[in-house]
């Protein structure tokens, strides 16, 4: 399974184009039809299913097919959903779980949800009522907010470019902390006429808040607390075999990107999902394999790891980023630093004749938000002493948590078996201690 997901990705790459199971939904469109884009549609799976001459029966109302909206209205939730333009013209979709379900008294706070690189909002949901961070605060009365970043399943919608445009694709995680973020943050607040909201972000959602509130320091008083999941600024201590192999490369395949204009990398495939259902089903011979290639990447942990759950997280992930998000990472990997994306030879043009040599480092001292980080020993990306050099450096570092669970890798924040008793009611009872009787209207 492995293999068939490197192939994939670097069919893309090294062809310059999407491999056939690729195909964008979206190409065949008018450009005014990008508005409002869906995920991949089931007739599309069916037809995947039909190229391979393989027909699974009665899955139709299976997790890993159903949209977000669909998953929560599924489990009994109201829903909506919500869209955001940025000032540079990217269309983002929100999906909004409001304290409007019957026999759940709202208690008026309102938080925001950001997911990390390659996912989407399906994150905070697809464990299920029982298990998902997104239920556990709406069962609290909390009006729950989830955001996308430009360029995944959920935002792949421009005013004027379409996702088959490299310009779509000109961005790194640096543009979704001050545009992206931004944008929602202000939309939810003028929506639920609310002062303030608590912030919580996993891996990415977390990086792009330190950007927002180095860069934008005026967004530290629209955030009451944030909730760092498997915080990423510093990754001088990353484990990952793969992040540590490629970063040896990471010149060589930028270039690569550039000269073969390649800007989007694992877009949400139907295959994928396809794969997942076929092949990683708990019993399925192949299911160890499908493990092993996701705790090759995270940190190997059996206790927390769903096995049944699988093919529903496949069908939802990878949802798809830029390029450059994911260069911009290995840049961090190999300067040590935490700054903006590394153009060399090229920075003097974005950045101006003081930075030649190197971008613009954040100044995560800006960032005066209470910040509460929530880490572990088993997470191949967000090492703990990287997390202690983040915590020193913040302006405003409340708290640092290392969790319970030795095992405990960088996915199980989001999909673990135990994340809400080991995590999410951490968060939750934080809020409930230090929340005062203020009301943010």
């Amino acid at each position: 399974m492995w293999f068939v997901f490197l192939v994939l990705g670097l069919s893309q790459i090294l062809l310059g184009k999407a491999s056939p199971f690729y195909t964008d939904v979206n190409g065949a469109l008018e450009k005014d039809e990008y508005l409002h884009s869906l995920k991949h549609s089931k007739e599309e799976i069916r037809a995947v299913r039909r190229i391979l001459n393989i027909t699974l029966e009665n899955d139709d109302a299976a997790d890993e097919y159903l949209s977000v909206s669909e998953l929560i209205t599924k489990y009994g939730y109201p829903v909506e959903e919500h869209f955001v333009e940025t000032k540079d013209g990217y269309i983002l979709k929100m999906h909004r779980i409001p304290p409007t379900k019957q026999g759940i008294k709202p208690c008026n706070r309102t938080v925001f949800l950001m997911h990390g690189l390659l996912t989407s909002s399906a994150d905070w949901i697809i464990m299920g009522p029982d298990k998902s961070i997104a239920y556990h605060l709406a069962n609290l009365g909390y009006d729950v907010w989830m955001g996308n970043s430009r360029g995944n399943t959920e935002s792949r919608n421009h005013t004027k470019w379409s996702p088959n445009e490299l310009k779509f694709w000109k961005f790194s995680w640096h543009e979704i902390g001050t545009k992206d973020v931004p944008a929602m943050i202000d939309y939810i607040l003028d929506t639920t006429k609310q002062k303030a909201l608590y912030h919580i972000g996993h891996s990415q959602g977390t990086t792009s808040f330190y950007v927002m509130c180095s860069e934008l320091p005026e967004y530290n008083d629209k955030i009451i607390a944030h909730y760092s999941l498997a915080p990423v600024a510093y990754m001088t201590h990353a484990y990952s075999p793969l992040i540590r192999f490629i970063s040896k490369f990471t010149g060589v395949v930028e270039t690569l990107i550039n000269m073969l204009g390649i800007g989007e990398f694992l877009p949400k495939s139907p295959l994928i999902t396809f794969l997942g259902n076929s092949f990683c089903q708990a019993g399925e011979l192949t299911e160890v394999l499908c493990k092993d290639f996701i705790f090759i990447l995270v940190g190997f942990d059996q206790s927390e790891f769903d096995v049944e759950g699988l093919p529903i997280y496949l069908g939802h992930t990878p949802a798809g980023s830029s390029a450059m998000q994911m260069l911009h990472y290995l840049q961090l990997f190999n300067s040590g630093g935490f700054h903006q994306y590394d153009y060399s030879p090229f920075n003097a043009l974005h950045y101006g004749p003081s930075h030649i040599l190197s971008p613009p480092v954040y100044d995560l001292n800006k960032i005066t938000t209470p910040v509460h980080l929530f880490h572990s020993k088993n997470d191949w990306f967000s090492n703990v002493e990287d997390v202690h050099r983040l915590c020193s450096e913040l302006g405003n570092c409340a708290s640092k948590t290392l969790v319970s669970e030795e095992k405990f890798n960088h996915m199980d924040f989001t999909v673990g078996l135990r994340a809400k008793e080991i995590v999410y009611k951490l968060v939750t009872d934080d809020i409930e201690k230090h929340a005062t009787h203020e009301t943010f209207v």
